[in-house]
């Protein structure tokens, strides 16, 4: 198998709500069953604790992830084990969240994987027989959430905002998102998340530390409506 980068977006799920409520709704019934059937311990556990739409999302994230792995592989979904390794937790059966993995029949799948969620979408990266070192990292962001006071300060180094300085309105929101996910994929790829203040790690120029292969994700090439931003990271790591 070799080594390439694969994406694919998948749509909202919804339900209607109780009374009209799409606050209140219990995950759909078939998304509920096909969690059951598909889904490990770790990850139902996870779930029960969530309210009914974070739910929905999650369960319908990870459905789309293990069939995603499952295709890329060219296997059953019913072979594969959840493994997802955290730099704090560890890395286990037990874990359900930090860097997703599977194991294929007991072993280790062959595969690097990245999940991110933004206004229902779920974007997936993967690459199947990846290369030593070689890491991963994807992110989708809805500029109407940058829409707020202190971001600039809180996720932008100063020369990020120097870049920013001068666009107003809809540019603005999606030049501080188009940012946004570019740190966020670059920290899923190094592994260590929000533990790296963003506003420390300058993403506006071909290189991060040394290393290319951080890059914008264009609609025609994610599967996302034009209206969200993402972009993806693969690096090999020494």
């Amino acid at each position: 198998m070799a080594s390439h980068l694969v994406v694919r977006a998948c749509p909202p799920f919804r339900v209607p709500g109780a009374a009209g409520d799409p606050g209140v709704a219990a995950a759909a019934p078939e998304l509920e069953r096909d969690a059951r059937s598909l889904l490990d311990g770790a990850e139902l556990d996870r779930a029960r604790a969530m309210t009914a739409r974070t739910r929905e999302d999650f369960l319908g994230g990870r459905l789309a992830q293990r069939r995603f792995a499952a295709d890329l592989l060219g296997v059953p979904t019913s072979d594969l084990t959840a493994w997802y390794s955290c730099p704090r937790c560890g890395t286990g059966a037990n874990i359900s969240h930090g860097r997703p993995g599977y194991l294929l029949r007991g072993h280790a799948a062959p595969l690097l994987l990245s999940l991110s969620r933004a206004s229902g979408w779920t974007l997936l990266a993967g690459v199947v027989a990846p290369e030593p070192g070689q890491r991963l990292g994807i992110d989708v962001e809805d500029p109407a959430r940058a829409d707020f006071v202190g971001f600039d300060d809180v996720v932008l180094t100063v020369a990020e905002q120097r870049h920013l300085a001068g666009l107003h309105g809809t540019s603005l929101l999606r030049g501080r998102a188009r940012l946004w996910a570019r740190k966020e994929a670059w920290l899923k790829m190094v592994g260590t998340g929000l533990q790296t203040a963003p506003d420390s790690l300058d993403v506006l120029g071909p290189h991060v530390d040394g290393h290319a292969g951080l890059r914008d994700l264009l609609p025609e090439e994610s599967g996302l409506p034009a209206e969200l931003v993402a972009a993806v990271a693969v690096v090999v790591l020494p």
